[in-house]
């Protein structure tokens, strides 16, 4: 696998689209990483708070490291010291744990909030409905240690681009009402995480300036 290659690749393309690639190197070894960061990456995705625990432990401390898995509350804690930004966060619960590690780790966490804009129940997120109620709310004003930098999501796992396009498409447009609409201290919207591996063209199409790419940098993955 020409990892290096790989890279090159992509960022030409994400590039011309002032857009941030997240090596999603989830199960893969840290050998792999390293001939990505030797590309010079510095951007990774993780999607287990242990695995990203791990990893962080002996790979380049320059390296950033995105959570873009589904957080579970008592994992917050693992990663709250070091992680660059938390793709997932789906509940006013989570939110407020993250605060709470971010201040025993002295620092301000970034974070994304994360939206349910797919037909299949199984994906995790907020509603629009629900998104606001945790930017409206008093909460998120106590919250110093944490900084909401945009907004993530992922879309139906199709081959009807039609469908993934529609579903982009809307989280732009909540993506544009929230910088519209809210004017807080700590929400700022300046991140739009949107795209895999089978759908970021589209992605990038409509308006995302973070795509999240696995097994086009390091190949298929082997989950035995």
């Amino acid at each position: 696998m020409d990892i290096a290659g790989n890279i090159k690749e992509l960022r030409s393309l994400t590039d011309k689209y002032n857009c941030t690639l997240v090596a999603v190197s989830k199960t893969k070894p840290e050998e792999d990483i390293k001939q990505a960061y030797d590309a010079g990456h510095l951007d990774f995705g993780e999607n287990k708070a242990q695995e990203l625990t791990a990893k962080y432990e002996v790979l380049p401390k320059d390296i950033r490291w995105h959570m873009i898995g589904h957080m579970q509350s008592n994992k917050v804690k693992y990663i709250a010291p070091f992680v660059h930004l938390i793709h997932s966060v789906d509940s006013a619960k989570l939110l407020k744990e993250v605060n709470k590690q971010g201040r025993k780790a002295n620092r301000k966490i970034a974070c994304l909030l994360q939206l349910h804009i797919a037909k299949e129940e199984s994906k995790f997120g907020l509603s629009e409905d629900g998104l606001f109620e945790i930017l409206n709310g008093e909460a998120l004003g106590n919250y110093e240690h944490v900084q909401i930098n945009g907004l993530m999501g992922m879309a139906t796992f199709t081959k009807d681009m039609a469908q993934v396009r529609k579903e982009f498409k809307n989280l732009k447009r909540i993506f544009d009402r929230v910088k519209n609409e809210i004017d807080r201290p700590n929400v700022k919207m300046d991140i739009l995480s949107m795209g895999m591996s089978g759908d970021f063209e589209v992605a990038l199409e409509e308006g995302s300036n973070m795509i999240r790419v696995g097994s086009k940098i390091f190949g298929e993955r082997n989950y035995q």
